[in-house]
């Protein structure tokens, strides 16, 4: 194992993470005013990334098991969080601009 290498991409993926992790804790800062910011942002949050984070490796290995002339059947419940994640996030998100926060 090449371990300067290794090295190298884990710390380009740790580079990724914070590139969309940054932006998604201001934007989630933004969505909520400041007497109900951390409760309300919090709680979600770390709910939906235990439960969908959290089970995503279970569920993708079982799929693959279950499903074992797809190698690829594994990637289809991130598929489907994240679409359902876009459909929700369209109709539900009403636009921040223009809004007055406290």
């Amino acid at each position: 194992i090449n371990k300067p290498m290794v090295f190298l991409l884990v710390f380009l993926l740790v580079i990724y993470v914070t590139m969309a992790y940054g932006p998604t804790a201001a934007s989630l800062v933004e969505l909520f005013p400041t007497k109900i910011r951390y409760t309300s942002m919090s709680l979600p949050y770390h709910i939906g990334n235990g439960v969908f984070g959290g089970l995503t490796p279970f569920i993708a290995t079982l799929l693959t098991t279950m499903y074992t002339a797809d190698a690829l059947a594994g990637l289809q419940y991130p598929i489907i969080v994240a679409a359902v994640s876009v459909v929700i996030g369209t109709l539900y998100l009403d636009s921040k601009i223009n809004t007055k926060h406290d």
